[in-house]
């Protein structure tokens, strides 16, 4: 077998305390940003969905990276692994310096097109930490993609030490510039973006390490290889625009949210932050699925492939239900730290029952099993899947339930479900065929 019990653990581990690290520090953030009030806490949360669609191009770039590179591997190509390395460091970071310009010189036009016409002081706060938050968007590309290429090579316990230092200064940074110099919403941007850019320097310099199967030494010059870059973006562009496409959804859906109130748009906020606890096992078992799945594929062992989805698949369900059945007891205790009204304290609450139940149904399946198709090279078909599903049902659904029928918050997390259960269904006919495992045969 390519992976042991001890090579799993060593990959999953530092995964689950890197996820750990990153939702606790977003939570902390907006308990510390609640300070300000719920308009603050809008704000910041708008901005935020932003910010995730951004992130989430640059996770595409970095895993049709790694995914690459890990195929390389697989076929004991190491020059070739490295040479990958470097040239989506090298694209990524141009890419986030394009889009950086850009929602800098055009982020008030930007928010009025996504949000429309929200309340003077929410839009307000969602100006300040969009442009300082965008300056970011380089560091993010950098970090993102070293880290990926450091999953593929099964050392994520460098990257959980990264992690749990970028977010340290985040935290602490918070702190003195909130309570400390009572910076409001600045005061959560601007540790945020120093601690990045600290994170991106600190990785890039780790990659250089002539002992690791993938390293930049010898790497660095300007220009792209064709044939590389078609490579990676074979696998990035689907999954950027499926990602794309399911956090711009998300933003309409939202939208919708926002017609609801402030009380609305805060329990939405909290809620989401506190759904990331919900599905964290998943989230870093996704991360070690492509890491293994790719290796797998480029060695040719389809059947240890499967095994190993299965394997991962199990651990990822196992730790949904216990955070479901954690989240579903103590929700009531934990929503009352961010300073929400009545209102918004029972609106979050039903909320975050009823996705703690689904969690345990439908998550694993809809979005941890895609991801074996995806190091597999089988990119389009769960994009499709994906996009179709998001829109078909969760936006149209959210739509409907808001606009025709008048439904609460609730409602608009009913449409979430909907979506999930197409998808799962679709994935696992998918993956019971074989036609996935022809993708990784191609050159």
């Amino acid at each position: 077998m390519l992976y042991s019990n001890r090579d799993l653990r060593k990959l999953i581990v530092p995964l689950l305390v890197e996820q750990i690290l990153a939702i606790a520090v977003g939570m902390a953030d907006t308990i510390m940003v609640s300070a300000a009030g719920e308009a603050a806490v809008s704000g910041v949360s708008l901005v935020d969905t932003v910010n995730i669609l951004l992130i989430n191009i640059f996770s595409a770039l970095a895993t049709g990276g790694a995914v690459v590179a890990g195929h390389f591997l697989g076929k004991k190509k190491k020059e070739d692994a490295c040479k990958t390395a470097w040239q989506i460091l090298e694209f990524a970071t141009l890419l986030a310096f394009v889009i950086s310009v850009v929602f800098i010189a055009a982020h008030d036009q930007l928010l009025r097109l996504m949000f429309g016409q929200i309340e003077p002081e929410v839009m307000q706060a969602s100006k300040t930490y969009l442009i300082i938050t965008t300056l970011s968007f380089v560091a993010l590309a950098v970090y993102n993609s070293c880290a990926a290429l450091f999953r593929a090579m099964n050392s994520a316990k460098i990257t959980m030490w990264v992690s749990l230092l970028m977010n340290a200064i985040n935290v602490v940074g918070n702190a003195i510039c909130i309570y400390g110099l009572h910076m409001d919403v600045a005061g959560v941007a601007i540790p945020t973006t120093i601690s990045r850019y600290v994170a991106a320097i600190v990785i890039f310099v780790l990659i250089f390490d002539k002992k690791k199967e993938i390293n930049l030494c010898g790497q660095l010059r300007l220009g792209f290889d064709g044939q590389l870059i078609k490579k990676i973006l074979y696998i990035a562009v689907p999954n950027g625009l499926e990602n794309s496409m399911f956090q711009l959804g998300k933003i309409l859906v939202i939208s919708a949210v926002s017609t609801m109130g402030t009380a609305a748009i805060a329990a939405n906020a909290v809620a989401n932050t506190l759904a990331c606890w919900n599905i964290l096992p998943g989230i870093a078992i996704n991360l070690a699925l492509v890491s293994v799945v790719s290796v797998c594929v480029g060695a040719g062992e389809y059947g240890q492939a499967r095994y190993y989805t299965k394997k991962l698949c199990m651990i990822a369900e196992f730790g949904t239900i216990a955070m479901s059945v954690i989240l579903f007891f103590a929700v009531p205790h934990i929503a009352p730290f961010y300073n929400l009204g009545t209102e918004a304290l029972q609106m979050t609450v039903d909320v975050m029952r009823f996705h703690a139940v689904m969690a345990v149904v439908l998550w694993v399946l809809s979005f941890s099993l895609p991801n074996t198709l995806r190091a597999a090279g089988d990119v389009m078909m769960p994009m499709v899947i994906a996009t179709a599903s998001m829109w078909l049902f969760r936006v149209v659904a959210a739509y409907i339930f808001t606009y025709v029928f008048h439904f609460g918050l609730l409602a608009i997390w009913v449409a979430m479900i909907i979506d999930w259960a197409f998808r799962a269904v679709c994935y696992i006919f998918r993956y019971r065929g074989h036609k996935w495992e022809t993708f990784g045969q191609k050159d």
